[in-house]
């Protein structure tokens, strides 16, 4: 695998505060200015959610991969996240973004070994590396 990769999307304007998001090989994707904003459109992702998203699917990600080679066994991977927006003199940012992580595990000799991984992933996601945005994470472990 080269150390080097590049991913491209296309995005055309539709009307309104819409518009088309698509990758080759991708179905295409909806997204808008947020309600939160004038013109903005509910039910429709935008910019907002697709970057609080793309940190908590690479730190999901990221776990899937070290707990392969780790050899973690788990019966589920669950999460949520939410991003919080600040403004300051320089305006709008994402100050801020959560990620609940929830890892079940079927021994409660695998909860440290999960709660390792996930550490590990926090630390290696690269997305959330890519970001200035402070991301924490709130990590949960259950035994079933």
């Amino acid at each position: 695998m080269s150390d080097n990769h590049a991913y491209t999307t296309h995005l055309e304007w539709t009307r309104n505060r819409k518009g088309a998001l698509s990758s080759t090989g991708l179905p295409t994707m909806e997204v808008a200015t947020p309600p939160d904003f004038p013109g903005g459109h509910p039910g429709i992702w935008s910019p907002e959610h697709l970057f609080v998203g793309a940190a908590e699917v690479c730190l999901m990600t990221t776990f899937l991969a070290i707990a392969e080679k780790s050899d973690l066994e788990f019966l589920a991977y669950g999460s949520s996240a939410t991003g919080m927006l600040a403004k300051l003199d320089r305006g709008m940012f994402v100050e801020k973004i959560v990620i609940k992580p929830k890892v079940v595990v079927s021994d409660e000799n695998q909860r440290e070994k999960a709660l390792t991984v996930l550490e590990k992933a926090k630390k290696h996601c690269l997305i959330s590396k890519s970001m200035v945005t402070e991301v924490t994470m709130e990590a949960e472990v259950v035994v079933r």
